[in-house]
């Protein structure tokens, strides 16, 4: 069974990579797509805690998938402060929004659609998600460098911690591995 099943995946990518389908990826979902021990379902949190947590639900999948940085101001404080994976950080919710359509130049199919872990305490909420997405344009640098597309779909497992004030993050900390995103991306070994 198991060799049939093999022979079968790799007929169908000969039979795409033949008919001119590109970017054919072996492995179709990451450890963090598809987790060998998923964690166990969310529990109900207290009232204010639930509300937070749904505001970031409506944030990840909707505003932020879709782009919608015009309802930032649901989720985010006007002078946010968000501490990013490499710990720098920016204040403002019109930085935040500048930073956040950087990541959509490169890969514009950008999508978080499931929160695995997702609980708080207090004024506290803590989040897991998997953002994926596909390196398929060119990736602006600072420098006025870019680097060319890899075509190459990633698929990177995050955190992001929020402090809450009156139903609004007023500090977000980001948390991936970027040395893995870098490998998913076709740019490290």
């Amino acid at each position: 069974m198991r060799t049939t099943v093999n022979r079968n995946f790799a007929l169908v990518a000969i039979s795409a990579i033949a008919l001119g389908v590109p970017n054919v990826t072996v492995s179709a979902q990451t450890p963090a797509e598809r987790p060998q021990f998923p964690p166990p379902k969310p529990e109900v949190q207290p009232p204010a805690v639930e509300a937070n947590l749904k505001t970031f639900d409506v944030l990840d999948f909707d505003v932020f998938s879709n782009q919608k940085w015009d309802r930032l101001q649901e989720s985010h404080a006007q002078d946010i402060i968000v501490t990013w994976p490499d710990g720098h950080e920016t204040r403002g919710i019109a930085k935040h929004i500048e930073d956040l359509k950087m990541l959509f130049v490169y890969a514009p199919d950008i999508t978080i659609k499931v929160h695995p872990i997702r609980f708080g305490s207090g004024s506290w909420t803590a989040v897991t998600g998997v953002m994926t997405g596909t390196f398929t344009r060119p990736m602006h640098l600072p420098d006025g460098t870019s680097i060319p597309p890899t075509g190459k779909r990633f698929a990177i497992g995050m955190a992001t911690i929020g402090h809450w004030v009156n139903g609004r993050m007023d500090h977000e900390w980001l948390f991936w591995d970027s040395g893995d995103f870098m490998k998913q991306l076709g740019l490290a070994k």
